[in-house]
């Protein structure tokens, strides 16, 4: 499953380097990436911080602010632990790379998005770098800056539990700042 977090993560470095438009100017060659997330922060294992790593990466790759970074992660710590989880309830998820499963009606991933609600095809939904795509389209669409983060979080998801994701913003916050440039 490690693997497959890393491929995506590496896709969508790749895809933010081949649609940038070329500029008039050269510009100084940018400093070498990563090859990986950090090394795991705020007690998260490595497959957990490579699932933040993919969900940084897309809200980066879409120009977000680090509080909607924070955001997005708390939210996944909620809903998923970080984990990107099959559903039982969803033999489909089940073909698909997991790193776990839940029983939460058909919820399914990082975001337990569910595919009967619109977020997309179970195949689309068991991609980490999808459902943060999905959960920030929604989120922008919102006037999240002026949200508290459980209020942000409650508008994209509409969960059974709206309070539930401020008690992550703390370790959500550790991790998208280990993503910080050393500078």
């Amino acid at each position: 499953m490690e693997d497959r977090s890393l491929s995506e993560q590496e896709l969508s470095r790749s895809l933010d380097r081949t649609t940038a438009s070329p500029s008039a100017s050269p510009s100084p060659s940018p400093s070498p990436t990563p090859t990986g997330p950090p090394a795991p922060v705020a007690g998260l294992s490595v497959v957990q911080m490579n699932n933040a790593a993919i969900i940084v990466e897309v809200g980066r790759s879409l120009g977000l602010p680090k509080r909607a970074l924070i955001i997005g992660v708390a939210t996944a710590m909620q809903e998923s632990n970080l984990h990107n989880n099959a559903s039982q309830a969803v033999p489909e998820s089940l073909k698909y790379p997991h790193e776990g499963t839940s029983v939460d009606h058909d919820s399914v991933g990082v975001f337990q998005q569910r595919p009967s609600s619109g977020w997309g095809t179970v195949a689309n939904l068991m991609r980490p770098a999808y459902q943060a795509e999905k959960f920030f389209a929604k989120l922008i669409k919102l006037d999240w800056e002026n949200m508290s983060l459980t209020a942000a979080a409650q508008a994209v998801q509409i969960s059974a539990y709206p309070n539930a994701y401020a008690k992550h913003e703390s370790r959500a916050t550790t991790v998208v700042n280990a993503f910080e440039p050393l500078g």
